[in-house]
C-alpha cells in the first residue's frame, strides 16, 4: 500500500494559475507596502529628520583626520581603531563612573524628597498649597545663572567645590520640574482610594508607600528619566563646580576634551559621542513603555 502523491494548492491550480498567483500576491504586498509609507509618511520623515545626524555622527567616528568634516559623507577608508583611540586619549571609564554617580545618586536623592512633595500638593488639604504649587512653578522659570554666584560661593565655604557633591546634595530638597511632573500625575489617581486606605487605619506615610507609588510608578519612572537625562547631558553644573579636578570630570566635560585652541579632532570627538549614547539609549529601550505611559497620563486632570 503506498501512499498518494501530496499536492499543493499551486500544483492542484496548474502551473499558468500558480504563477499568475504568485504574481498577483506579489502584486498586493507591493501595495500593502505603498499603502503603509502613505499612511505613516509623515513619521517616515520625523524618523528620518532625527535619525540622520546620529548617522552622521557614526559615519565620522570611522573616518580618517584627513576626511572629517569635508564635502565626502562616507569613509573613503574605515577607521575603527578611532574608539581605541578614544580610551587612550582620555580616562573614559573614569568620567563613565562620574556620570553614573552623579545621574543616579541625583535621581535617587530627586525622588526622595519630590515625591512626598508632590502627594502634599495633590491629595493633602492644608492652607498656603495653591501658593506654594506656584512658587514652585516660579521656580522653574528662574535661570540657573541667576544664583550661580552666590550657590557657588556658599559650596566654596563648605569646602566641597571641585567635587559633584555641589550637583548632588541640592536635590535633598527636590526638584521643581519633577515636583510639577509628579503632582500633575498624582492629582489623577481616584481620591476614593486613599480615603479607604486611611478608613482601614493607614497614616499618610503608609497610604503614599503602599497605596499611590504602586499605581504611580509611570509617572514616577518619567520624572526619573527626565532628571536622569539631564544629569547626564548636563555640562554646565560640572563645568562650575568640577573643573579644575579632572578627577571628578563627567561625560559631557571628558568630550570636550577633544577640543584644542586650533584644532578638533571630531572623528575621536564623535566615537566618544556615540560612546555616551549607548548607555541612555539602552536605558531608553527598556524603560520607554513606563517612560510613554507616565508622560501620557501626566497632566490628564489639573
Amino acid at each position: 500500500m503506498t501512499a498518494a502523491p501530496m499536492t499543493t494548492p499551486s500544483m492542484a491550480l496548474g502551473p499558468t494559475t500558480a504563477v499568475a498567483l504568485r504574481r498577483a500576491n506579489g502584486k498586493r504586498r507591493r501595495n500593502n507596502a505603498l499603502i503603509f509609507v502613505a499612511e505613516h509618511s509623515v513619521a517616515i520623515a520625523l524618523s528620518i529628520m532625527f535619525l540622520a545626524p546620529i548617522g552622521f555622527l557614526l559615519l565620522t567616528s570611522f573616518m580618517s583626520n584627513d576626511q572629517q568634516l569635508t564635502a565626502d559623507m562616507w569613509p573613503r577608508t574605515w577607521h575603527p581603531e578611532n574608539y581605541a583611540n578614544v580610551f587612550e586619549r582620555t580616562p573614559l571609564p573614569s568620567y563613565l563612573l562620574n556620570t553614573v554617580i552623579y545621574a543616579v545618586s541625583a535621581t535617587g536623592l530627586m525622588l526622595l524628597a519630590s515625591v512626598p512633595a508632590a502627594y502634599a500638593l495633590s491629595k493633602l488639604k492644608w492652607r498656603g498649597r495653591t501658593s506654594v504649587f506656584i512658587a514652585i512653578i516660579c521656580v522653574m522659570m528662574l535661570p540657573p545663572q541667576v544664583v550661580t554666584v552666590p550657590l557657588y560661593l556658599m559650596w566654596a565655604n563648605f569646602g566641597l567645590t571641585g567635587s559633584l557633591w555641589p550637583l548632588i546634595l541640592p536635590m535633598l530638597a527636590g526638584d521643581a520640574f519633577s515636583i510639577f511632573l509628579l503632582r500633575q500625575f498624582l492629582v489623577t489617581i481616584p481620591d476614593e482610594y486613599l480615603d479607604a486606605a486611611r478608613v482601614d487605619g493607614c497614616g499618610e506615610w503608609r497610604a503614599l508607600l503602599k497605596v499611590v507609588l504602586p499605581i504611580a510608578k509611570p509617572g514616577i519612572a518619567a520624572a526619573a528619566m527626565f532628571q536622569f537625562f539631564y544629569c547626564w547631558n548636563d555640562y554646565y553644573g560640572p563645568l562650575l563646580y568640577t573643573s579644575e579636578n579632572e578627577g571628578a570630570w563627567t561625560l559631557s566635560l571628558g568630550l570636550a576634551s577633544f577640543r584644542s585652541l586650533h584644532h578638533v579632532d571630531w572623528n575621536l570627538a564623535t566615537a566618544a559621542t556615540m560612546l555616551t549614547l549607548i548607555p541612555v539609549v539602552i536605558l531608553f529601550f527598556f524603560a520607554q513603555k513606563a517612560f510613554v505611559q507616565g508622560v501620557t497620563l501626566t497632566g490628564v486632570k489639573g
